[in-house]
């Protein structure tokens, strides 16, 4: 073992270098800024590599080790390309969808709007606690707050990695970190007593026992959870993904949920396989399973919200070009024709269900089809296929 520790230490100049040289071309950080960052990264690196014996085990501690660095360092790269703004959208919205499931308001309905209050509430305590453990791991003074956005993305995506770290539990089990605080914070809500998101916002009282540190929390509201407008598109994708898994879970397909939130967080199929306990026939059954829910929430339960996301809402004739738009309607029989048209008027589906002669769950699976009929018609576009489609 002293032998493949004392590799990896070798190794520790060259990936500094590697970082480092990687940081300078990718940003425009200071050198000392950069240097600061690689160092942090690359001693983590050696950290983990030391401490894992499975790493140990492989004989190949060296290839572990850079392997990791690269990893981390396009982690980083990757919140630093988005910015401070969408860096911090981009990494609520990853968190938000881990923990929703196991937010659950007491004695209340769990809806989307029951549980966002507490999903609010909960993450800004997790990002300090993040913060404290960047600290505590770096070997950073108690008074560190990340200033330049280099720091703010190394911050950030130290902060996904601490969220999704596996703890082990009885029964040769693991759960990740951020959904057994959640389950914990969730059992800790008064029966009766709404959270208080503004007090958790302005900070606790100096006399609590776990009051947070004044200019920490000052720090941490402005650069990670400022409340200030969020571009439409990204309130949209909150939302699309808050729903679908509330869809899923009132057809208890809590299954295809989990799947949906592994699917999140880029996986591979080997580790959602591995936490999920299946098998590859089973994880591909599931995939269909989920799918299928999917279409089905897309093209029916709420095909308003999904189409206004992806640009595609009845205003801009359901994504389509208007040669294919053209196409799409001479495709359409008169009832059809009909129906879309008084779509686009926003009737109710009961009021379309009387003009046309037929109940209202015709007209929710005969819309369906023509939503559907549609999606093919972009999709072999993108393709580059061709604008027509076969039924």
């Amino acid at each position: 073992m002293d032998i493949v520790i004392g590799e990896i230490r070798q190794s520790v100049e060259a990936i500094f270098q590697l970082l480092l040289s990687e940081l300078k071309l990718s940003t425009n950080a200071s050198e000392q800024n950069c240097r600061d960052v690689a160092e942090r990264l690359s001693k983590e690196v050696i950290r983990i590599c030391s401490e894992s014996k499975r790493i140990q085990a492989s004989g190949d501690a060296e290839s572990w080790a850079f392997t990791l660095a690269k990893h981390r360092l396009q982690q980083c790269l990757q919140y630093y390309k988005l910015g401070s703004r969408r860096g911090r959208v981009e990494l609520h919205s990853t968190l938000s969808a881990v923990i929703y499931r196991y937010i659950t308001p007491p004695q209340t309905q769990s809806s989307y709007q029951a549980r966002l209050p507490l999903i609010e509430d909960f993450l800004q305590g997790f990002y300090m606690e993040a913060l404290n453990a960047f600290r505590r791991e770096t070997q950073l003074p108690p008074t560190y707050q990340p200033r330049t956005l280099l720091e703010l993305s190394e911050y950030m995506a130290f902060t996904e990695r601490y969220g999704k770290r596996r703890i082990p539990l009885p029964g040769h089990r693991t759960q990740q970190l951020i959904i057994l605080r959640a389950q914990t914070f969730s059992q800790q809500q008064p029966t009766e007593t709404p959270v208080d998101i503004e007090q958790a916002a302005e900070g606790m009282s100096g006399d609590s026992e776990n009051s947070w540190n004044a200019a920490s929390m000052q720090q941490v509201r402005e650069q990670m959870v400022a409340q200030e407008p969020e571009p439409a598109e990204d309130t949209l994708r909150h939302t699309v993904i808050a729903e679908l898994i509330a869809y899923l879970d009132d057809r208890n397909q809590a299954d295809c949920a989990d799947y949906f939130t592994l699917r999140l967080q880029d996986m591979p199929a080997s580790e959602i396989e591995s936490i999920l306990g299946l098998t590859s026939r089973q994880r591909d059954y599931l995939q269909q399973r989920f799918k299928y829910h999917l279409i089905r929430f897309a093209l029916s339960h709420r095909w308003e919200l999904v189409h206004q996301w992806l640009e595609a809402d009845l205003e801009r004739n359901l994504g389509l070009t208007p040669q294919q738009w053209q196409t799409f309607q001479s495709q359409l029989d008169s009832q059809q024709q009909q129906l879309l048209q008084l779509k686009q008027q926003k009737r109710p589906d009961a009021e379309i269900a009387q003009a046309l002669g037929c109940t209202v769950t015709q007209v929710q699976k005969q819309w369906f089809k023509l939503l559907e009929h549609a999606w093919e018609i972009r999709n072999y576009l993108i393709s580059g296929a061709g604008a027509s489609t076969n039924e």
